[in-house]
């Protein structure tokens, strides 16, 4: 029911995709100019006012650990599903004589599987000054002056995150809070993990990075057949090459922990090869 919901949910969104609306509000992200990496983007903030097909608002750019900023006054239109805005004047700015700020145009639209609003721009003003932006929604009010009240602390993480390749903030709350855990099963005195579930554990994966407030609970099991030793050691060794495969992909070892049950805790009867198979399996919790 929750995947149901999470499903018409994100089908919700792909059909507001178009509409206007969807662009309302306040985002922050980066300008990538031509031939410059991510990590060396600016910080780019943008507060829209949508009325009908109609956008007004401000922009604001930041360097990157520095105090430079600019703020400037936007006009656009919203056609065919696009968010089109010119910067019209630099109304407020640190100036120095190396540093321009460019004024420029922007065609950007939101891909509602990912929850970025992406797009490219073109300078008005300089030339040969072109590039690409990425932004996700944010809930907080642009500053005009030349303190933001928003440290430069979140880009390392948003660099690092888009390139990881995680969506926005507001579609991976969705994707944990409607995220379904299903259990791993295994080979007869097996613990080599199956092709079928990699797909699976590279969600969860994505899941837990996502959210730098989760850890994952990974147990073992086995079904009856053996020794109850020899099945804790079995089940130990399920569960750790879960492990190992969450940290070969990425998840740190501190954000797991592993537990093992050996047969003391079947889902099934052990009087049926069916039965055993679904007792061969590691189960997983958020904690």
């Amino acid at each position: 029911m929750r995947s149901l919901c999470c499903i018409l949910w994100i089908s919700c969104l792909s059909f507001i995709g178009f509409s206007e609306t969807i662009y309302d509000g306040t985002w922050q992200g980066v300008i990538i100019r031509a031939g410059q990496s991510i990590e060396n983007g600016t910080l780019f903030f943008a507060d829209f006012s949508v009325n009908g097909k109609t956008v007004d608002g401000r922009t604001r750019e930041e360097v990157f650990d520095s105090e430079k900023y600019a703020v400037k006054k936007i006009s656009g239109t919203i056609t065919d599903g696009s968010i089109n805005f010119r910067q019209i004047v630099v109304e407020k700015s640190t100036k120095t004589s190396r540093m321009k700020w460019c004024r420029f145009n922007a065609s950007l639209a939101y891909d509602s599987i990912t929850g970025y609003l992406e797009g490219t721009y073109e300078s008005t003003d300089c030339k040969r000054v072109i590039g690409k932006i990425i932004m996700y929604r944010l809930d907080f009010k642009l500053s005009r002056e030349k303190e933001s009240e928003i440290s430069h602390l979140w880009f390392k993480q948003f660099v690092k995150d888009f390139k990881d390749g995680l969506n926005a903030p507001e579609i991976r709350k969705i994707e944990r809070e409607n995220f379904v855990f299903k259990p791993i099963f295994f080979d007869f005195d097996k613990s080599d993990i199956r092709e079928e579930h990699r797909a699976f554990l590279m969600r969860l994966i994505k899941v837990v990075k996502g959210h730098s407030d989760l850890r994952v609970k990974v147990t073992g099991h086995t079904d009856a057949d053996g020794t109850n030793a020899y099945n804790d050691q079995l089940s130990r060794n399920r569960a750790k090459a879960i492990i190992d495969y969450f940290v070969k992909h990425g998840l740190d070892a501190d954000r797991l922990e592993f537990d093992f049950k050996g047969e003391t805790q079947p889902i099934d009867t052990n009087n049926t090869s069916e039965g055993k198979q679904r007792n061969r399996r590691v189960d997983f919790a958020f904690i």
